[in-house]
């Protein structure tokens, strides 16, 4: 993906196009178009729906015809499964997605091969003099060593820098040189990038897996869980007489030869979203708190695409002044090893009133984001350094940089830089000119509530109110409002409330210091009274990766389950987010009359952690990515919704079950 940020907006042609143009580097939640599945080895454009998801989405089991000739191949001829990846050396994404290819190749070993065709975006200026130099060191057997110098040198990717990973790799350096004038090259990148065109697949990293088209730098477990399954239809085919060396060639003998222009159009845009996103006290802003429209930011300091937009919020507050207010949120990206400290710096620097100046300095030297820049910068900007470097020490701003991420993920921005105007989802770095149409749209807006008698303070909460209700549900093929295919959800040895016979069950997916998921219990508990036996709820966890103490409170949670009290502790711990620490765990245990010895051992053990980490990967399968999740039989919903969203999925399954009596609302 070559933009750092996930789900795109549809506000007209206009920006639907840059969107897409966007969309092509984006690698965690770009996902395949329409959700199809079939129990043939070779399926076609028409098969029917997936029910397992890779990422958010299903994998298209759509097959297409990807040739592999005249591309560098790594891997054996009869391996029983070929990965295609289109990918870009200037693309961060792709560097992050080679880790997880070169894994791939360690665990799957001679049954999987890898082909790399080259698809150098144009607003990456050092990617095709890369992706050639990589070629001409192929003419010589080491495209492959080159391609990993590449990747783990990809911010130097100047003529220099190219030249001497050629000599590191003892390259005969004078055919190398006279090879990057060889017009075969561009040739084959011209080539590549149409077949990529073609197959919709037109940004970075796109992979096809024995055809089957995955979009971007997806988690491991997403690849897996594709490869084992055209693992499994290559097999039968072996079983069946066809050769090894075969399989790959039968299997896409038969495939699309390029995306359905439907298809293309989902692949490259996804629907429009709308969400209600708070404004804390405490998050750095710049603008009036009562202007009419309200911009948050979600961004990262070490995001390259982060960046690249300051000057467009500097035209907005220019050009805009009193009538827009930005407020900025953190979401710092796991794999940016500074972005977190620097966003704690950012705080410290805003509790001296200064954050915006600091906020400056950081994205001017991205590349220098250690503690001793960051203390460096303080001092430029004549901070009190010593109460900076305190602030520092003390952690004082982790639990507000982790709160604005767990917020960050639940309203759907898992990527830099999103923004959300008035609710509206609008991402990546894009033009002014983009920006403005949308505030544009939103003053009218405002300016009709305000001449309706709203108060100024009431504005942003009573637009975005609006904005929520208005918006239209994303059109699937056929006009259907689009929703996440029905999916099998396992309830397992999962803590469950309610009767096992319920035709209503829901199963969360949560994480005890999210909190977004403590705001919906009063919603679930509104469910309990109002469906009483209709319904049953159980409770998977999903510890996200940036809550310390998440996953230690799901062990405790279990620990209580196994003394008959989960559902006690479950309160427990959402009523006290801010104290789960192993002390508070075990005060809570005993506040509740646990053999507080049994309940201290499991902890100790560990022996929740294989349930704990079996949750977590099966939301991840289920495309569970953010906290809190539900699946109301079977049916995706996300976010810590009202009431009236979950009943009318409630309702809807009630009258399936054959006209059962839906809650009483009165």
């Amino acid at each position: 993906m070559a933009k750092e940020h996930d789900q795109p907006m549809k506000p007209n042609v206009i920006v639907a196009l840059i969107v897409g143009l966007v969309l092509g580097f984006l690698g965690g939640r770009v996902v395949s178009g329409p959700s199809k599945s079939t129990d043939s080895a070779a399926p076609t454009a028409n098969a029917p729906t997936a029910k397992a998801p890779a990422g958010r989405r299903p994998v298209d089991p759509t097959v297409f015809k990807v040739p592999i000739e005249g591309s560098p191949v790594k891997g054996s001829p009869e391996a029983l499964v070929t990965l295609v990846e289109f990918s870009d050396y200037e693309c961060p994404f792709c560097s992050r997605a080679d880790v997880t290819v070169r894994k791939l190749q360690e665990q799957y070993g001679s049954k999987l091969r890898v082909v790399m065709k080259q698809n150098p975006l144009s607003f990456h200026p050092r990617a095709k003099p890369a992706a050639i130099a990589a070629m001409a060191a192929g003419e010589q057997g080491k495209y492959w060593e080159y391609h990993e110098k590449l990747f783990t040198n990809q911010k130097q990717l100047d003529d220099a820098s190219l030249e001497k990973y050629a000599k590191d790799l003892d390259l005969d350096m004078a055919k190398w040189k006279a090879d990057l004038a060889n017009p075969k090259f561009q040739d084959t990148i011209t080539r590549d990038q149409a077949l990529a065109s073609q197959l919709g697949a037109s940004g970075t990293p796109a992979f096809f897996i024995n055809g089957r088209f995955l979009s971007g730098a997806q988690p491991i477990d997403n690849f897996k869980a594709l490869i084992d399954e055209e693992m499994g239809k290559a097999e039968a085919l072996v079983k069946g007489g066809v050769s090894a060396s075969q399989v790959y060639a039968k299997i896409i003998e038969k495939g699309a030869e390029k995306a359905a222009p439907k298809q293309q159009a989902q692949q490259q845009q996804q629907a429009p979203a709308v969400r209600k996103v708070d404004v804390p006290d405490d998050s750095p802003s710049f603008g009036p708190t009562n202007a009419k429209v309200t911009i948050v930011e979600f961004s990262d300091f070490e995001c390259p695409f982060c960046s690249r937009v300051t000057p467009t919020l500097t035209k907005i507050k220019e050009q805009y002044g009193k009538d827009v207010r930005v407020v900025f949120r953190h979401q710092p990206l796991p794999f940016h090893a500074n972005a977190k400290p620097a966003a704690e710096a950012s705080m410290a620097a805003h509790e001296q009133g200064k954050f915006w100046e600091m906020h400056d300095k950081l994205f001017s030297n991205q590349k220098a984001l250690d503690r001793a820049s960051l203390e460096k910068y303080a001092q430029e900007l004549g901070l009190n350094v010593g109460k900076f470097k305190a602030a520092l020490d003390s952690g004082k701003y982790k639990a507000k940089v982790e709160a604005d991420m767990a917020a960050g993920a639940a309203v759907g921005a898992n990527g830099t830089p999103t923004f959300f105007i008035n609710g509206r989802e609008f991402v990546g770095a894009q033009p002014f000119e983009s920006f403005k149409k949308v505030i544009d749209e939103e003053i009218a807006k405002a300016d009709e509530l305000l001449k309706a008698g709203t108060k100024p303070e009431e504005l942003y909460s009573k637009i975005l109110a609006k904005n929520i209700a208005s918006a239209p549900a994303p059109a699937a093929p056929g006009g259907a409002p689009a929703e996440p295919p029905v999916q099998k959800v396992d309830v397992g040895n999962a803590p469950v409330k309610g009767p096992k016979n319920a035709p209503i069950t829901i199963v969360a997916f949560s994480d005890f210091e999210c909190p977004f998921c403590s705001r919906v219990l009063p919603t679930l508990k509104q469910i309990e009274e109002q469906y009483g036996n209709k319904v049953k709820v159980a409770f998977q966890n999903q510890p996200l990766p940036f809550h310390a103490n998440a996953k230690p409170a799901a062990a405790a949670a279990l620990a209580a389950h196994e003394q008959g009290k989960f559902w006690e502790m479950h309160d427990k711990l959402f009523a006290n987010q801010r104290a789960l620490d192993r002390a508070s765990l075990e005060k809570y245990a005993q506040e509740l009359g646990l053999n507080v010895d049994k309940f201290k051992a499991a902890l100790d053990s560990n022996k929740f952690a294989a349930q704990i980490d079996a949750d977590a990967a099966e939301g991840q399968r289920l495309g569970a990515s953010g906290t809190p999740t539900f699946f109301i039989n079977g049916r995706t919903l996300v976010g810590a919704q009202p009431f009236d969203a979950f009943k009318r999925v409630i309702d809807e399954e009630l009258k399936k079950a054959g006209g059962a009596v839906a809650a009483d609302t009165k």
